[in-house]
């Protein structure tokens, strides 16, 4: 299920928090709890997407993103992420966990989001995000003029643009083995 008592909490925790620019990092601290855990007693890894949101979302609302988006009757969906995991988080432990914008470009939005505990980290995410509208997508320059941020996107780190070129040349539909293909049929 959906953490809504915890998205609540964050969301009233940060109400009358200090406004960010579109690319400020938001700090926030969570802790993994008995029914995030997989059958390793661990930090689920659907879970850890999952609670991305929890620093994503309130980032958006302090950036004024959120705001821009309801006046235009814009939104917001993910199309598309990589994690690295490389530590384990337990339960009844802290992390913390830094979120955000790296840049953007014609079609879509880039953000970095991690969570650390003891000062190291555990997992790091790119996500790509895009901004939809009635008629589509909305190119990102439009969504930020919204906001009132006028300037261009720093220039993607290199990691950031090898993912994109890896992205571009994965196949859409995904190749299909042929022991499968009346499954997908059915």
């Amino acid at each position: 299920m959906y953490p809504f008592v915890r998205f609540t909490k964050e969301m009233l925790k940060f109400r009358n928090a200090p406004k960010l620019g579109p690319l400020d990092t938001h700090i926030s601290t969570h802790m993994c709890w008995p029914w995030d855990l997989d059958p390793w007693i661990e930090l689920n890894n659907g879970r850890t997407l999952t609670l991305y949101d929890l620093g994503r979302i309130p980032m958006a609302v302090r950036t004024g993103l959120i705001g821009a988006l309801r006046e235009h009757g814009w939104g917001i969906t993910v199309a598309g992420n990589s994690t690295r995991y490389r530590r384990r988080i337990r339960a009844f432990d802290r992390f913390t966990m830094l979120s955000r914008m790296i840049g953007w470009d014609q079609r879509f939005m880039y953000m970095e989001q991690s969570m650390w505990r003891k000062g190291e980290c555990c997992n790091h995410m790119l996500l790509r995000g895009a901004f939809t509208g009635p008629k589509g997508i909305v190119s990102p320059q439009q969504v930020f003029a919204a906001v009132g941020y006028h300037d261009d996107s720093p220039a993607l780190p290199e990691w950031v643009q090898g993912w994109i070129t890896a992205e571009a040349m994965r196949p859409w539909p995904p190749v299909v083995a042929e022991e499968a293909r009346d499954a997908i049929r059915t």
